[in-house]
């Protein structure tokens, strides 16, 4: 489509994609500047707990959170449209523990499996649990929020900005969950090798199927679900 055939809605659409790429990609670019200093300072327990979070939370949420939260303040719009509502909760949530459960079987059979603890993937989380309660609380608060709702609900909105732009005629075809499911691919380590192929091959699935749940289902709390209670917890 010529840029002359382009409509108000898709030239909005693509103005919503670019914030929220750019976005990411100078967090991303800030991130590899000073990853140094970044990791000596998170890492150094003279530092309060919850300010070496906060840093670490802010720049989490700069490259899964900050983008599409600019847009839906530029266009007014709610997040409550894109799926935060309670039709569908039970077959959103059900559907994404399908779509996930060949990354679980895959982590079990793999020996990478070491016990169920929720955001154990987070840097600082056992440092939280060793402190005061309400550190704790605080703290658990911060992560949830930042690692568990918004990198779950970034996809979704990513997933439909780039769907709405990019519609498909075929029903098992969405192109913001492929886009979506390639970059959470690129952006994690790559092991090329058999059982790396399958990890990637898993991952894909899981982060595709969540998202056409989410299309099928109107709901988007599956995908935050699996964040909250999967990808960060296995």
């Amino acid at each position: 489509m010529s840029k002359a055939n382009i409509t108000p809605q898709q030239r909005k659409l693509d103005i919503d994609i670019w914030i929220i790429g750019l976005t990411t990609f100078a967090v991303f670019a800030l991130y590899s500047v000073f990853s140094q200093q970044f990791m000596s300072f998170v890492k150094n327990d003279n530092v309060p707990i919850l300010l070496r979070l906060t840093v670490i939370a802010a720049l989490q949420f700069g490259v899964a959170g900050l983008g599409i939260t600019a847009v839906c303040l530029i266009r007014r719009e709610s997040f409550f449209n894109s799926g935060l509502k309670k039709d569908n909760f039970l077959k959103s949530v059900l559907g994404t523990i399908g779509c996930y459960a060949p990354l679980i079987v895959y982590v079990l059979a793999s020996g990478q499996f070491d016990g169920y603890r929720p955001f154990s993937s987070v840097i600082l989380t056992d440092k939280l649990m060793e402190s005061g309660i309400i550190l704790k609380i605080v703290g658990m608060l911060i992560v949830i929020t930042v690692w568990g709702f918004f990198e779950g609900f970034n996809y979704v909105v990513v997933s439909e900005k780039i769907s709405q732009r990019y519609p498909s005629k075929h029903k098992l075809l969405d192109w913001g969950a492929v886009v979506c499911a390639v970059v959470c691919i690129l952006v994690h380590p790559i092991n090329i090798s058999l059982l790396g192929i399958v990890e990637i091959l898993v991952t894909l699935f899981a982060i595709y199927g969540m998202l056409m749940v989410k299309k099928v289902t109107g709901n988007a709390w599956g995908c935050i679900f699996a964040f909250l209670f999967i990808w960060n917890a296995i």
